[in-house]
């Protein structure tokens, strides 16, 4: 089983690549698919993460209780920041948290997690209106619509294939509009300083499928 005990130090941090944190989030999920995740000295972590921290990503999730985002990927303490929102869409806040996540604090990574079995997105079908849900789910109207337009049938929650491309295509609109509306993000893509990516978590099996 292996063991951390070291969190990540600026000098670590600085050599990592974009692509080789997509990579130790690949194993990780691995790891945690196989019940072979890390054994964690969370006081050793707590201790060194006390005067600051060095994320090598940030993961824009959806808040579902099912969807643990530091043990789906085997990450812990010091490792990532996440942003989380019942949709996993992106708004202004959002925006300039992952602007600090990797202008200022130097994460290399940008993922857009989307799951399986969606709440959100189930509701955004079926065009639920509800309180402050209501103008919550409008982030997720582009998605529903273009849908829409790619899957026969019936265009609301019982169709599971119109859930499921819902799911996949809010996670590319969100990358899309993440794109369009930060130039500092984008900038830095552009530069490979980082890379934007999205997944889809399947709860049934504990598999994140990188679109």
């Amino acid at each position: 089983m292996p063991h951390r005990n070291k969190a990540i130090s600026k000098e670590v941090q600085d050599k990592l690549t974009p692509l080789k944190v997509l990579q130790d989030f690949i194993e990780g999920n691995a790891r945690f698919i196989r019940d072979e995740v890390h054994t964690i000295d969370h006081k050793a972590l707590i201790s060194q993460t006390t005067e600051g921290q060095h994320p090598k990503a940030i993961v824009l999730s959806c808040i579902d209780s099912r969807v643990p985002v530091e043990l789906i990927f085997d990450q812990t303490i010091g490792d990532i920041f996440v942003a989380r929102v019942a949709g996993n869409f992106e708004n202004t806040d959002i925006l300039g948290s992952m602007e600090y996540s990797c202008k200022v604090a130097g994460s290399k990574l940008v993922l857009v997690l989307g799951h399986e079995s969606c709440g959100a997105i189930k509701a955004a079908c079926d065009h639920v209106e509800l309180g402050n849900i209501t103008s919550l789910l409008d982030n997720i109207q582009p998605a529903v619509k273009l849908s829409e337009s790619q899957i026969k049938g019936k265009h609301n929650s019982t169709n599971s294939e119109f859930v499921n491309k819902t799911i996949e295509n809010n996670v590319s609109l969100t990358i899309k509009r993440i794109r369009e509306k930060s130039a500092i993000l984008k900038e830095m893509e552009d530069n490979e300083e980082i890379k934007i990516v999205g997944g889809v978590y399947h709860i049934s099996s504990g598999k994140v499928e990188l679109l």
